[in-house]
């Protein structure tokens, strides 16, 4: 590897976000540190987000694409692409969010001088305001989990850095993806595999900075925003469940015990508002079904949910 040989690989995968997408590449091409290179996977899009990644490539050699005619979900999208890495670090940028300029540099900089396996920032949500879209501040289990600055932590001895599951606010060595990838065909992919880095890394880091512009669409067309949906809901507690049970396995009891301090005090309320109101009686059942499940946990009368955090949600 020459000194000008890309360090990192930046999977961006999206569907139907032509209206996003330019922002998200020119954070990228905006990054201090410019040994990079990113794989842009257009799964399946109606809109013109083929064209968008399309003349990125031919403009920049550094930008390669994956064309899907049909879509297969983001996990699989993001798996295409984990299999044509061939750089130290991956990392991963949602087509629809931004880096900071200086994301990579600390990121990958961060991990040069640890030797750890992982590291993870924090990151804010991106709101529009009626004329254009601002960051809003890092909530209060985001911070828990990267501020302060830890360096070469574990899982049992940071376990609410479990709190951090999105793929995006992370980069990691490229070996720890030989037996990993996505689980496809659901929604809220990205949890089970946050907590599975987590519990795999030798040796992890969190940093404090706010390295990513997490957009919350203004149409309401984003994942995350269709949880009134019982099939959403349904991966999404699957989710939620799967990441519990990887942390169990790994006898991080006390990771469990964060992430159900913060489900029973963030994750719940809103669900059971909407299944108060919800014209199918399924999403109450399996509302209810997911927290007969929680009770279950050794850990769960140790939770101790803080009621304020919902708060955080609007941020």
């Amino acid at each position: 590897m020459t000194a000008s040989d890309p360090i990192v690989t930046v999977i961006v995968p999206g569907r139907d976000i032509a209206a996003y997408a330019p922002a998200a590449l020119d954070s990228l091409r905006a990054q201090t540190e410019n040994r990079w290179q990113a794989v842009l996977v257009d799964d399946g899009s109606r809109d013109a987000t083929a064209s968008v990644f399309a003349a990125a490539v031919d403009a920049d050699p550094r930008f390669r694409l994956i064309s899907n005619d049909e879509s297969h979900g983001l996990g699989a999208a993001r798996n295409a692409a984990l299999d044509t890495v061939d750089t130290p670090y991956v990392g991963f940028l949602d087509g629809d969010d931004e880096l900071a300029p200086t994301a990579l540099e600390r990121l990958t900089g961060t991990l040069s001088s640890t030797g750890s396996d992982l590291v993870a920032g924090a990151y804010v949500r991106s709101r529009f305001d009626g004329e254009r879209y601002v960051s809003g501040r890092v909530q209060p289990w985001v911070a828990a989990a990267t501020d302060p600055e830890r360096l070469g932590t574990t899982i049992v001895e940071h376990p609410a850095a479990s709190a951090n599951i999105v793929a995006w606010s992370k980069v990691s060595r490229t070996e720890m993806w030989q037996d990993l990838r996505f689980p496809e065909g659901v929604a809220y992919e990205d949890q089970i595999v946050a907590q599975l880095l987590y519990t795999r890394a030798r040796r992890f880091d969190v940093i404090p900075d706010a390295l990513v512009r997490w957009r919350v669409r203004a149409d309401g067309t984003s994942i995350t925003q269709g949880k009134a949906q019982l099939p959403v809901l349904r991966d999404y507690l699957a989710a939620l469940l799967g990441g519990i049970r990887v942390l169990q396995e790994a006898d991080a009891g006390a990771a469990v015990t964060a992430r159900l301090d913060l489900i029973l005090a963030m994750d719940l309320p809103p669900l059971r508002d909407i299944a108060a109101q919800h014209p199918d009686p399924e999403y109450g059942r399996t509302l209810d079904d997911f927290v007969s499940e929680l009770q279950t946990l050794p850990q769960f009368a140790d939770a101790r949910p803080d009621p304020t955090l919902t708060a955080g949600l609007s941020w």
